[in-house]
């Protein structure tokens, strides 16, 4: 498959573009500043999410957002959002958007949201939110095909690949020790399994694992 990767320089994005290649797909990175990228047999479109067009996203099969705002900015991620809505409506390219935990529901009724929580930590906020209303604004999009992938809680950069992961849909996971978490490995397989196997078209999803 043509997979676009937005952000493929990222902590996210670096590893779902491992996985990608890994899998034999044709992968190309779409990133603000090219030479981040260092595997040479990766194709790369050097332009800034914000300045995305349906030209740009219309050749893949799939387009990846893994774009990550600076730490306290919310707007930046519902811009960002809206600017690739904008370039997808209407074409046959997917989009994956690495969302956040902090949108996913704690209680049964779904009227609890972790960001809502009381330990929920204040600089972390306005990150939450901002996917939150990515979220929100995909949900009242039509002609458009769309997933949502939210992480555990506890989202380990550092973690190990154990190849393994639950999946939910809107409500916080938990692994055999009682932790919402999962790798950044083990997050970018459950990406890949999505792309290649859908299961959750218009729709958001969750993924748990355990921690070695």
């Amino acid at each position: 498959m043509k997979i676009g990767i937005i952000g493929a320089s990222g902590k996210a994005g670096s590893l779902i573009l491992k996985e990608a290649i890994s899998r034999g797909h044709e992968v190309t990175a779409i990133v603000r500043d090219g030479s981040k990228i260092k595997d040479k047999d990766v194709a790369v479109i050097e332009k800034n999410i914000f300045d995305l067009t349906s030209d740009d996203v219309k050749p893949f099969d799939v387009v990846v957002n893994a774009f990550g705002a600076p730490l306290g900015e919310e707007q930046a991620h519902v811009d960002a959002g809206n600017t690739l809505i904008a370039a997808l409506k209407g074409t046959d390219t997917r989009a994956i958007i690495v969302g956040g935990a902090g949108s996913l529901y704690v209680d049964e009724n779904k009227t609890v949201k972790v960001m809502d929580t009381p330990d929920f930590p204040d600089f972390v906020l306005p990150t939450a939110k901002g996917q939150g209303r990515n979220l929100d604004e995909l949900q009242k999009t039509a002609d458009m095909k769309w997933t949502f992938v939210s992480p555990s809680a506890i989202f380990d950069a550092e973690g190990k690949r154990t190849g393994t992961y639950q999946s939910g849909k809107d409500h916080l996971l938990v692994n055999s020790k009682g932790e919402s978490y999962i790798s950044y490995a083990d997050f970018a397989i459950a990406v890949l399994d999505e792309i290649e196997n859908p299961q959750h078209i218009n729709e958001r999803f969750t993924v748990v694992g355990e921690a070695e």
